[in-house]
């Protein structure tokens, strides 16, 4: 199937591990050029460098902090200086870390606020003009399955997953007649580093390993294992695709059934 992404310009962010890179590698695939940014120079220098390499096509890394303003503004400046526009806008951040409400600190939630749901919409104001000037555009955010069913233990993010989630639909509405798209991809437990970094800490408090930890995932998820980056990846290509056109005010799960809502 030809997903009509060849010579499109997506900026990703966060795009120099996890999901991000993996989103990233399958649009490079597709014949997408692309804008990465992360907080770790040296990091996305190297993915960047990669990608490029292993699929020949255009790269440009921009290193950039999403919680700030004025990095979002001269991110996506650049990838329109780079390239002329940005078609396609994936959100991505580091999540929120963990804890109750006993626990959280109000500094920890105006934290979580502009990382997780304030970075998206702020992305989304700074490419939406060229978007809707060109009548093709395609907006995805990257949310988690906490937005649907909450997390224990994550209160921030299924507060914030959620917030986002409502943007989202709405703004598609708004959007939907200029051509331009706006879906959410909810990843479940999912193979990064941000998952083996939540293991270890959820761990150390039960005073297990992070293996053993893992383990209580995979046993709650009906398929029984940890999905593959590629196996996200590969829905969220989909749907900023041209063959993903009639899609929009979505919210969908790559989770491997542990949503357990009918719909």
């Amino acid at each position: 199937m030809d997903l009509g992404l060849k010579d499109k310009v997506a900026l990703v962010a966060a795009g120099s591990r996890g999901l991000g890179r993996a989103v990233a590698e399958e649009l490079a695939a597709e014949g997408a050029s692309l804008v990465l940014c992360a907080r770790e120079a040296k990091t996305l220098d190297e993915t960047a460098a990669a990608i490029a390499q292993n699929y020949n096509t255009h790269v440009l890394a921009v290193p950039a902090d999403v919680t700030v303003i004025d990095d979002i503004k001269r991110l996506v400046e650049a990838g329109n200086e780079r390239f002329g526009r940005i078609d396609i806008l994936v959100t991505n951040a580091g999540g929120p870390p963990a804890g109750s409400f006993e626990t959280l600190t109000r500094e920890q939630w105006d934290e979580a606020i502009r990382l997780t749901l304030l970075s998206a919409v702020e992305l989304a104001r700074q490419v939406l003009p060229g978007m809707k000037q060109r009548h093709w555009g395609r907006i995805l955010n990257i949310t988690s399955i906490a937005a649907k069913q909450p997390v224990e233990g994550l209160l921030l993010s299924n507060s914030m997953r959620a917030g986002l989630t409502g943007f989202a639909r709405t703004l598609a509405n708004e959007v939907a007649a200029d051509g331009v798209t706006v879906n959410n991809i909810m990843p479940g437990y999912t193979r990064t580093e941000r998952l083996d970094e939540l293991a270890q800490m959820l761990a150390d408090k039960e005073g297990i390993s992070a293996n053993e930890f893992r383990g209580k995932w995979e046993q709650e998820i009906p398929m029984r294992r940890l999905a593959d980056p590629r196996e996200f990846a590969a829905v969220a290509t989909f749907l900023v695709s041209e063959r993903a056109s009639y899609i929009t005010g979505t919210s969908i799960q790559v989770d491997g059934g542990w949503i357990k809502s009918l719909l």
